[in-house]
């Protein structure tokens, strides 16, 4: 019997999720592992010390801990819908300049330099940025729904989710209307669905 690569994960984190979502559309085969991130397998820290989740662990010893390149690595192996005709420039974009905000945003608490408001006024560059894009596609940078798209909408969930009532009555209605129409597809409420944490044997 042919071993199945090992996917940690833990299913809140938007890195994670973007993951599961590119595995499911390709239909590859893995094998979850749901973690907790206050008690970190040590067989998971073997194969990635860096110690954040996704880690992908192939049959033949191989760690892919980079989110994107698991992305590709399913795609790659199928890609049913052309998730791969998008680009990953925004991808880039979101990573590394609007999840700075919207850990600023989120944990305000703990960044008592500026306000949540503030905070939140930074991450709308980006969001406006996705707002105009979406006017003329149904996708971010393509005319369908793409890796562009799956990749960052779990970061603009978490965004959302910090003040619902402000997002929903915010002036983004394309992103607003992009983002449910990925939320409540069967798609992604597959890959939330919730798992017992992995135990070690």
């Amino acid at each position: 019997m042919t071993k199945s690569p090992v996917l940690y994960t833990f299913r809140r984190c938007p890195y994670a999720m973007r993951v599961r979502l590119a595995i499911a559309i390709s239909q590859q085969s893995v094998e979850y592992r749901e973690i907790t991130l206050r008690d970190k397998p040590s067989v998971m820290l073997a194969a990635s010390p860096k110690g954040t989740v996704p880690v992908l662990v192939l049959p033949d010893g191989q760690v892919i801990d980079e989110s994107l390149d698991i992305m590709r690595w399913a795609l790659n192996r199928n890609d049913p819908d052309n998730w791969l005709q998008g680009d990953s420039q925004l991808i880039h974009q979101c990573d590394n300049q609007f999840k700075f905000w919207l850990d600023r945003y989120k944990y305000a608490d703990r960044y008592p330099e500026q306000s949540a408001e503030y905070y939140r006024q930074q991450g709308e560059t980006f969001l406006s940025l996705l707002e105009s894009l979406l006017q003329t596609a149904k996708g971010l940078s393509c005319l369908h729904l793409s890796v562009t798209d799956y990749g960052i909408a779990p970061f603009v969930r978490q965004f959302a989710h910090v003040d619902k009532n402000w997002f929903y009555s915010s002036p983004y209605p394309n992103l607003i209307r992009w983002l449910d129409n990925i939320l409540g597809s069967e798609l992604f409420e597959s890959i939330m669905e919730k798992r017992a944490v992995w135990q070690t044997e």
